[in-house]
């Protein structure tokens, strides 16, 4: 009797795991740095790299972090959102152009658009590492006193602009 009920319990026990695995949502990856300072660094910029960034320097400002790459298929995905995004000027994109080759990334920002007021070179990765980034593409969300409010791992879509990152921009901007 045991021989028969073993299999079964073992098949129930990975049925109720399955089914739980699948109500998970992989776009929400906790992350260390929510209500945190944003971790530091000191970056060239891509398109003049003699001139560093760091997050001092967007203090008093909301901003988006995007990290991304010109080799990523999901970022190819995100890029027109973002570039429809930046028209309205809801917020200053900084971006973090991780692990590639500057002038592959010029090349895809000149020709897919560049949604970025200011794009920072991430070659090695310590800056991702530093940032917990897990792959690209990740967007942070930084308010005025460089403290990171929220982390969104994958591609972002528009439902995502309209439903999640708008509100909170429009509440970090007004010091609430």
């Amino acid at each position: 009797m045991l021989k028969y009920l073993l299999p079964l319990l073992i098949f129930v026990v990975m049925a109720i795991f399955l089914g739980l695995g699948l109500n998970l949502k992989p776009n929400e990856i906790p992350s260390p740095f929510i209500d945190k300072p944003a971790p530091s660094f000191s970056a060239a910029k891509l398109d003049n790299p003699e001139q560093k960034l760091t997050p001092a320097d967007l203090k008093g400002q909301v901003w988006l972090f995007n990290v991304w790459a010109s080799w990523c298929v999901s970022c190819r995905e995100e890029h027109e959102v973002l570039n429809q995004f930046a028209q309205q000027k809801a917020v200053t994109i900084v971006g973090l152009n991780y692990k590639d080759d500057p002038a592959a990334a010029k090349n895809w920002l000149q020709g897919l658009g560049n949604p970025y007021d200011v794009s920072i070179m991430d070659q090695d990765g310590r800056i991702g590492i530093d940032w917990g980034v897990y792959g690209v593409p990740e967007t942070f969300v930084v308010d005025k006193q460089g403290i990171v409010r929220y982390k969104h791992t994958g591609p972002v879509s528009a439902e995502d602009i309209q439903a999640i990152f708008l509100p909170l921009i429009t509440k970090l901007q007004a010091g609430t």
